[in-house]
């Protein structure tokens, strides 16, 4: 069909005149001119198209990027207000620390209110005249109380004080009256302590045959040649770590007393002494180590340090308690490392109670040694988190106070029999707080303050349970905290150690003094005693003069 199409056509072609075939061609010719012009403008339009699209699509691009960046924007803003909020809620925490540090109570008591104490609502039970009726109502309330017929009196001085007696007679004539009796009135008075000298005087003689000289041996000094005697030595010294009283305080007593004595003389005199005590210290040292139950614990201590910048170093007194024997040692080391403790717990075998300090954890490895921890720190953790998450820490602070009440119960009991006790009573409060730990550990944000408590007793939950296999064993080591507490009024007074060995000395008369503290021996008599008889006193037998053992 389609060739006799063209047929037709060459046909009409051939037919047509030359003038008919140009025109033809002209108007042929300007139809493609059209054409050709229509495709130029439709191919202008596609380019102009694509340009817009190109713009458009350049226009997307921009704008997707914005969106992005205005994600990342808005995400970090909200970071920072998150993050903001977590710092005001951490500061809130510290000045509420800090107010019940400077203004609140320092004990720990927990009260739960709730249960204790049950709030009744009354409104609900009147009536309503009675609600509307606030007249005030006069009520006369009268009570009996029982009040003991016997009066005390005053408190009676001691019969071994020494008495001065002052007699007053009447103003008026008495030559003719009778005397009836007398009214004796007792009043304690003081006399400032006094200076004295003690003069010793040693006759010489002479053989008047032999020409021999002889003499009385001078008694036995701590301090050769020193103008100070046994006396004054044990007054500044427990004056010092006693009574805490900084040596340059001291001075300024003596000087009212017309005493001068210049600050360098009074700290040789503390220093050698020291030094004479030092072959005891090692003693107690060395029975220390050898128990089977210690508690430990660590409190700084500053020290003057010429070799360091700021000329102040920040010391630990090392405290190991042996509960049994009732013997403490301080020992001081330069810091709080992993090498510190080393000298008492490298060769140490038995138990060993401490809070969650790591460097205990790295001794506590060895299957020589038993670790206890202590149920009154991590007490404490929970008692901190009252303030954030009351619910949870009243629970745990409730369990825990259970605890205490089977220690007071078991108090005056034998070793056998609080261990069976404990057993029965305490091990399934233990084992009922530790299922409700490990559930309540991933419910909790582990940067809290619950979290942390939490956290703290699941790492130690083995050693808290420790003290349940022995009737010996102690809840918790508030006794060495005890042992601590004069360490921290002493450094309020005198502030600082003079040097690394004078902090070594304040470790070893904290020792000596603990240890009269903890046998109830009074520390003045004790190093009076002691001073006496120990430069001579034989080595081997110097655990005669702990303060459990010399009779003052």
């Amino acid at each position: 069909m389609l060739l006799a199409y063209l047929w037709g056509i060459e046909n009409e072609l051939e037919n047509m005149s030359k003038q008919e075939l140009i025109e033809q061609l002209l108007t042929l010719q300007k139809s493609n001119q059209k054409l050709e012009s229509s495709n130029q403008k439709l191919e202008s339009s596609n380019q102009k198209l694509e340009s817009s699209n190109q713009k458009l699509e350049s226009s997307n691009q921009k704008l997707e990027f914005s969106n992005q960046k205005l994600d990342f924007v808005n995400q970090k803003k909200d970071q920072d207000i998150a993050k903001k909020e977590d710092d005001i809620a951490r500061l809130n925490i510290i000045v509420a620390n800090l107010q019940r540090m400077l203004f609140g109570s320092k004990k720990e008591r927990f009260i739960n209110k709730s249960k204790d104490q049950l709030a009744l609502s009354f409104e609900e039970f009147a009536s309503q005249e009675a609600l509307a009726d606030d007249t005030p109502v006069k009520e006369k309330i009268t009570y009996e109380r029982k009040k003991s017929s016997k009066h005390t009196g005053r408190n009676k001085l001691p019969e071994n004080l020494p008495v001065t007696e002052e007699f007053i007679e009447p103003k008026d004539l008495t030559e003719d009256m009778v005397k009836l009796g007398e009214e004796i009135t007792e009043i304690l008075e003081y006399t400032p302590a006094q200076f004295f000298k003690r003069r010793i005087i040693r006759p010489k003689y002479v053989n008047k045959n032999t020409q021999e000289i002889k003499i009385a041996e001078l008694p036995s000094r701590p301090i050769e040649k020193c103008l100070a005697g046994n006396s004054v030595l044990t007054h500044i010294l427990v004056s010092k770590y006693v009574d805490h009283l900084p040596l340059y305080r001291q001075q300024q007593i003596f000087k009212r007393a017309d005493i001068e004595i210049a600050p360098s003389t009074i700290d040789s005199w503390v220093a050698l002494t020291g030094n004479l005590l030092v072959p005891l210290y090692d003693r107690m040292v060395e029975y220390v180590k050898h128990q089977r139950y210690l508690q430990a614990d660590e409190t700084t201590l500053k020290v003057l340090d010429k070799n360091k910048k700021g000329k102040i170093h920040l010391g630990y007194l090392w405290v190991y308690h042996a509960v049994e024997s009732k013997l403490c040692v301080f020992d001081y080391q330069k810091g709080r490392g992993t090498d510190a403790p080393r000298q008492m717990l490298t060769d140490y075998r038995g138990a060993l109670q401490t809070d969650g300090y790591k460097v205990y954890n790295h001794y506590c490895l060895s299957k020589e040694i038993k670790h206890l921890a202590c149920w009154a720190h991590a007490r404490r953790y929970f008692e901190k988190a009252l303030m954030q998450d009351k619910k949870r820490a009243s629970y745990v602070l409730e369990e825990i106070q259970k605890l205490y009440a089977v220690e007071r119960k078991i108090a005056d009991l034998t070793a056998e029999e609080r261990h069976e006790v404990r057993l029965e009573e305490a091990l399934p409060i233990i084992n009922n707080l530790g299922k409700w730990m490990h559930r309540e550990r991933n419910m909790v944000l582990p940067k809290s303050l619950i979290g942390k408590a939490i956290e703290y007793c699941t790492k130690l939950w083995s050693s808290l349970m420790t003290y349940l296999e022995n009737g010996n064993y102690h809840i918790d080591n508030n006794a060495i905290e005890n042992k601590i507490r004069p360490v921290a009024i002493g450094r309020k007074n005198y502030l600082f150690a003079g040097s690394h060995n004078g902090a070594q000395r304040t470790a070893m008369f904290y020792t000596f003094f603990a240890n009269c503290k903890l046998n109830g021996v009074n520390p003045e008599k004790w190093l009076n005693k002691v001073l006496e008889v120990i430069a001579d006193y034989p080595c081997n037998k110097l655990q005669d003069l702990f303060p459990e053992n010399l009779e003052v």
